[in-house]
């Protein structure tokens, strides 16, 4: 039995998830329902809880300032939130686990799956979710957080050299030579690291613009990168990479 604390500043919101949790995750014991942050605050001290479901924006202490008093977090946390396209972006970017308002059963008993496993958040997902919070959308982190079966990895965006689709799974390719596999399809990716200087040019390949060393022309377009690994580059996505360096 996990047990677990809501804390959300809008009672409906905190009623109704801890009734879909009797109705979904019978495996979850809520013991406690908090409409203000100081209260959540406490319970969590008391009660030691193996997950906690937390909204972001709330008065006088928000989610962020709540979880920066308990400091080290020895609990699963799901953020629930409102939908916002830029927040979904800053949970991916983080690979925090998330719900968005109104409440899926589905994904409900998908996160709770999740918490049960016990993975803890940690000090640098928070901070490269805060960095993006509700905050300036050419503001964007350096590094991204992988998660793979054991764990999670940050790499640099600047050190990623392309993404490639193995259907649900993304292989990621760094500069030094190492690759990691992530439990995210290349579309998920792609929506994350769109704003950056990468650029989708195959159904197959996502690709750091800043690593390509040649672009070959002909019947077989392809780029050749910066690890020497030849991509092909679509029909249809050819004139969008040559827009985006002006080639003549």
């Amino acid at each position: 039995m996990l047990k677990a604390i809501i804390i959300d500043d809008e009672p409906d919101c905190v009623k109704l998830l801890s009734l879909q949790l009797k109705m979904y995750c019978p495996q979850v014991q809520v013991v406690a329902e908090c409409t203000e942050s100081e209260e959540g605050l406490l319970q969590i001290t008391e009660r030691q809880p193996d997950l906690v479901f937390l909204d972001i924006e709330m008065p006088v202490m928000n989610g962020f300032q709540l979880l920066e008093k308990i400091g080290h977090i020895p609990f699963s946390l799901v953020f629930v939130t409102a939908y916002d396209q830029f927040a979904v972006k800053a949970f991916r970017f983080s690979a925090l686990d998330y719900l968005l308002k109104p409440i899926d059963g589905k994904d409900l008993k998908a996160a709770v799956e999740k918490a049960e496993q016990r993975r803890w958040p940690q000090t640098q997902q928070l901070s490269l979710l805060r960095q993006q919070w509700k905050g300036d959308v050419k503001i964007l982190p350096d590094k991204i957080a992988l998660p793979y079966q054991n764990g999670v990895t940050f790499a640099e965006l600047k050190q990623i050299i392309c993404c490639e689709s193995e259907n649900n799974y993304t292989r990621i390719h760094t500069a030094d030579g190492h690759h990691y596999v992530v439990a995210k399809t290349l579309g998920d990716i792609q929506e994350v690291l769109e704003e950056r200087n990468f650029l989708r040019i195959h159904r197959r390949y996502l690709i750091n613009l800043d690593h390509i060393k040649k672009y070959v022309r002909g019947e077989g377009n392809y780029v050749i990168m910066s690890n020497d690994q030849s991509i092909p580059v679509a029909r249809n996505q050819k004139e969008k990479l040559i827009g985006r360096f002006g080639w003549l």
